[in-house]
């Protein structure tokens, strides 16, 4: 089966709905969500591209720890999404447009899986990536998961300024005390 031709046009579909999704993000080239476009992108270019391979040899290592990876993004992706609306309601004072309603947070979540990182649902798209990386390796998937690593970090970085910016000196210490997307590592 030639694949290309629907891959092509599931990319371009999926694209259209994370340009639309990330509009205002992209007007704002200091917003985090600028850069996350960009790993949404590289994630998507990734599916795409493996998905003709992604049921090969589906007892080898290499996709056992795909599957784990996979599994694991989405809990811990719920874990901090309900975190951040039950802790840290959403605030009409945080008027940055850019932001999604869940991410205008009025409260600094440190508790639940953001006591151990400060990032959760970036953390949850990286092993995403990363898992969807192993279905198929090669220099263009590298290229892409490493491109979609390095806009996450960019991500986090950008978004650790705006929290600084709002909630001051207890995101400094926050940060002091809690890893960006692995607890106890980095």
């Amino acid at each position: 089966m030639n694949w290309l031709p629907l891959q092509i046009t599931a990319f371009v579909v999926f694209s259209g709905v994370l340009t639309y999704l990330s509009r205002k993000s992209l007007g704002s080239k200091a917003s985090h969500g600028f850069t996350r476009f960009f790993a949404w992108e590289a994630i998507l270019a990734l599916l795409v591209w493996n998905a003709p391979v992604w049921h090969d040899n589906m007892f080898s290592l290499r996709q056992l720890a795909s599957w784990a990876l996979l599994f694991t993004s989405p809990v811990i992706a719920v874990l901090g999404l309900r975190a951040l609306k039950s802790v840290g309601k959403s605030s009409e004072l945080r008027q940055d447009e850019a932001l999604f309603g869940f991410e205008r947070t009025g409260r600094l979540v440190t508790t639940g899986i953001f006591g151990f990182i400060r990032h959760p649902m970036y953390s949850a798209l990286i092993l995403l990536a990363w898992g969807i990386y192993l279905k198929g390796m090669n220099p263009w998937t590298t290229a892409l998961v490493v491109l979609a690593s390095l806009a996450m970090w960019f991500t986090a970085k950008r978004d650790e300024a705006e929290c600084l910016a709002y909630f001051g000196h207890a995101y400094g210490g926050y940060m002091k005390a809690t890893k960006r997307f692995v607890p106890y590592v980095i």
